[in-house]
């Protein structure tokens, strides 16, 4: 209903989400559920393709608080663990999640993204938010009174406003806030572009490790492959940007060109056919400088992405959404814990970000390689890297000081590869200088 105190085609609502993804729906769910005026909006219409199938096991409680565990059970092919592929190695590595150091998740699931975003997106809507699909929002300002004003535009070409007393920015790899206020950079540190696309009639691990995402490495940068339960297999690959721009034909000999470089996953697809458009994305890893504001918050993307080696995003994304309820809540409910609550959103929602990004820097370095592939590895350290896997980087899990041992074994490691490398070189010079004076001995 019209707010008469509004100016003509303004609406009012307590929050205003931009963005329905995972984290967008979800903290849309839990305000909507806290008796929260919100109003959920999303550029596309559902179900809608999204790349990122492969969900953590520490997804599970998530979903149960969410009221959505079944649905996704409904769609998704369970998880046991993962699969690390190395050629150098010349073997594959398996691991299971119900090695971890918390014994209650040894499972995760598989989904097809545009299913499992319409289950939270659908849960938004049954919690009580109002949801508006196929509206884009294209400008956000935050005036000097408090609160957001929010235009967007729908699939008509209507425009719409809002005025928010709150705005959270799910919008994703658009970045609104974050580019808007000049608050987004670029990872050059980790700077990496993907190519991917889905397959059908590609061959899987046997038996109860069908359901395993495999890691592979090439020359160039690491492969994805997950299965789906509905047969087809979601294959990529990311490599540094120079690769992509070295490609020479179309995309999608491209990418068979670049599947040929990996023999384990080309032998999987040998009797597979595509089943969909081929797609590149860059630009990969970034984020903005902060993730609050006095009245705004960014949620999943929308603050920073990084290499998805780990399967990290719906992860981050949600459980920045249930950090972010109640940091909303206790901004508008109350006012002066207000700077507290989003100073301990950047805290908590940042941790969990902090602890995977040591390891996904160091993903495709010889000494990370090494230990992942490791035949036996130390039991109590091999816990606690499972127990970060399956996403145990926010409770009060032992694993902290294993991990620690962890990073120390990899910077020994590290530094006797340079060693052995520098005395390689330093003994090739020797050689190469005797082979010279013994050429000029009269």
């Amino acid at each position: 209903m019209p707010d008469a105190t509004l100016p003509p085609g303004e609406s009012a609502c307590d929050v205003l989400v931009v963005g329905g993804g995972p984290g967008g729906s979800t903290i849309a769910a839990l305000l909507a559920e806290r008796g929260k005026r919100v109003v959920l909006v999303e550029k596309e219409k559902h179900p809608r393709f999204h790349i990122g199938e492969s969900l953590l096991p520490l997804n599970l409680p998530l979903f149960e608080k969410l009221g959505v565990a079944q649905e996704v059970e409904r769609i998704g092919l369970m998880k046991y663990g993962a699969e690390f592929v190395s050629q150098e190695h010349g073997r594959s590595a398996r691991v299971d999640f119900a090695d971890a150091w918390d014994k209650r998740f040894p499972y995760a699931y598989q989904v097809r993204r545009s299913e499992f975003d319409h289950v939270l997106w659908q849960n938004a809507a049954a919690k009580g938010a109002e949801v508006i699909e196929e509206c884009r929002v294209g400008d956000v300002a935050f005036p000097p009174e408090g609160g957001a004003l929010v235009t967007a535009r729908d699939a008509g070409g209507r425009e719409h406003r809002w005025r928010a007393r709150f705005l959270v920015d799910a919008s994703g790899r658009d970045t609104l806030v974050a580019s808007q206020l000049g608050l987004k950079r670029r990872n050059r540190r980790h700077n990496s572009a993907a190519i991917f696309g889905h397959f059908a009639g590609a061959r899987r691990l046997p038996g109860r490790d069908q359901g395993h995402i495999s890691i592979a490495w090439f020359e160039h940068g690491w492969f994805w492959f997950i299965p789906l339960a509905d047969g087809t297999t979601s294959i990529g690959a990311v490599a540094p940007p120079a690769y992509f721009k070295a490609r020479e034909g179309d995309l999608h000999r491209f990418f068979m060109d670049t599947i040929a470089l990996c023999p384990e996953i080309a032998h999987r697809l040998k009797e597979a056919r595509l089943v969909g458009p081929v797609t590149a994305t860059g630009n990969y890893s970034y984020r903005a400088q902060h993730m609050a504001g006095k009245h705004y918050i960014l949620v999943g993307d929308a603050f920073a992405f990084i290499d998805p080696v780990f399967s990290t995003g719906v992860y981050l994304a949600m459980t920045r959404g249930f950090f972010g309820a109640d940091t909303v809540e206790a901004c508008l409910d109350r006012p002066h814990e207000a700077r507290r609550a989003l100073r301990r959103f950047e805290r908590e929602a940042g941790r969990g970000l902090r602890s995977f990004t040591w390891y996904i820097y160091r993903v495709r370095m010889p000494a990370i390689r090494n230990m992942l592939m490791a035949e036996r590895p130390p039991r109590q350290v091999k816990a606690a890297v499972l127990s970060l896997l399956a996403g145990d980087v926010y409770g009060a899990s032992p694993i902290g000081i294993r991990l620690k041992l962890f990073q120390a074994m990899y910077y020994a490691l590290t530094f006797a590869f340079w060693l052995a490398r520098l005395l390689r070189r330093s003994k090739r010079s020797d050689t190469a200088l005797g082979a010279a004076d013994s050429a000029h001995v009269p």
